[in-house]
């Protein structure tokens, strides 16, 4: 039942603590490193640890980069359009990518050669491919609001013809289910991968952290953090966040580097990974405080409460095929938050496809297992929808139209189509 009262639930008197067994984690994965290092001393002497080296490669980035060709079809202040159609003529309905908008590079959809998103779709059969990447902010674009974003992705489906399959990752998947409520008529098919749509339920430890900052939901810590950022939130405040909810991952990672410093195959693989994350990206100041207030804390988006640009975003009004994959062991967006969305939408039970990964969060997005596993059916399931002139949206159009005017006895579509 929608609250229009709903608010973050306070810690509760023996409440677990999410963040207190990830810091533990942390402490085993540090003395776990200690000793490997240690032992790789004494197996194979001091030169087994080469300490220049390791400091000069966590020291060193690059920038990150895309690996599929494609071209930059359009550029605003917060996005490009980038196309991967290997066809423009193909009979199926464009797919469209929002990566995940937190504080790294957008290519992490196209990670590799070995680990795309973007490839998995075209591999897929959805030859009209295209992704947006979100530009970091800057002191011109600190002011950008929610209703600048959404322009952005009604821009890009506009160049798509004016109707797309929306794939959502992460934070990409609750800005996809936020256009698709207000814009139904747009979108053919909606896939959230790792996406928070309710973002309280299960157990979440960003949860718990915005508890223990924001307590009794006071921003003014967020706040701080944005007018320190000259009215932007810095990439690299988000990069510490995400490390110290999970500090053993950084740990282990950093101490098998030094392990394994003579392992050329394993250097460029830690190399490859901390070019995208460590290489951060900042966020509209007031973007990123409309999202902790009105969806973090307040968890408006299944409350049926959240307002953009005066019309309430209605989960109830997405009624297209839903695609749902979360990780199983996803710390970040527990799979209870993604399958959130097919209790609120429309959509009927047998057109909601869920799946869950072993992995992580990231590895939903550029892992191989999920990639190679998990992600050819779920795209299978899009491309049985998208074939022009038997899709879901255009065969209801369709339909609708040969029916003639809408009746009581003869319910039509809720809103007309774009040509």
């Amino acid at each position: 039942m929608r609250n229009a009262a709903w608010r973050c639930p306070p810690v509760a008197q023996g409440y677990s603590s999410g963040l207190l067994d990830n810091w533990l984690e942390g402490w085993a994965a540090g003395v776990e490193g200690l000793a490997d290092c240690f032992a790789a001393a004494l197996t194979r002497g001091p030169e087994a640890l080469d300490f220049p080296r390791w400091f000069q490669l966590t020291g060193s980035r690059r920038l990150p980069s895309w690996t599929t060709p494609h071209e930059i079809v359009f550029e605003t202040p917060l996005a490009r359009l980038r196309d991967f159609s290997i066809s423009t003529h193909g009979a199926v309905v464009p797919t469209l990518v929002l990566p995940p908008q937190a504080g790294h590079d957008s290519c992490i959809v196209d990670y590799s050669a070995r680990q795309s998103q973007m490839g998995a779709i075209l591999e897929a059969g959805l030859v009209r491919a295209l992704s947006l990447d979100w530009i970091g902010a800057t002191h011109q674009t600190a002011d950008a609001s929610i209703t600048d974003y959404l322009d952005v992705i009604d821009r890009a489906i506009d160049h798509c013809g004016g109707e797309v399959n929306l794939i959502g990752d992460c934070q990409g998947g609750w800005l996809a289910a936020i256009y698709a409520a207000l814009n139904p008529e747009r979108i053919n098919t909606l896939t959230l991968a790792g996406a928070p749509v309710d973002f309280h339920r299960g157990e979440p430890v960003i949860h718990e952290l915005l508890l223990r900052l924001a307590p009794a939901g006071d921003l003014r810590f967020f706040e701080l953090l944005v007018a320190a950022g000259g009215g932007v939130f810095k990439g690299q405040h988000m990069l510490s966040g995400f490390i110290a909810i999970k500090p053993g991952d950084e740990i282990s990672r950093q101490l098998e580097l030094l392990t394994k410093i003579h392992d050329s195959a394993h250097v460029a693989r830690y190399s490859e990974f901390e070019d995208w994350f460590k290489h951060t990206q900042d966020i509209p100041g007031a973007f990123h405080l409309w999202i902790v207030r009105h969806l973090f804390r307040d968890n408006e988006l299944v409350a049926g409460t959240l307002e953009v640009g005066g019309r309430r975003v209605d989960l109830e009004r997405i009624d297209v095929p839903l695609q749902l994959l979360a990780g199983g062991s996803d710390h970040i967006t527990p799979p209870d938050q993604v399958f959130a969305v097919a209790d609120f939408a429309s959509t009927p039970g047998s057109l909601v496809y869920r799946d869950v990964t072993p992995g992580g969060h990231l590895g939903l997005f550029m892992g191989h297992q999920a990639l190679r596993g998990h992600w050819p059916p779920l795209l299978a399931r899009v491309l049985e929808h998208s074939v022009i002139g038997r899709s879901r949206t255009r065969g209801a159009k369709l339909s609708a139209a040969s029916r003639g005017p809408t009746s009581p006895s003869s319910p039509g579509p809720s809103s007309p189509a774009r040509p």
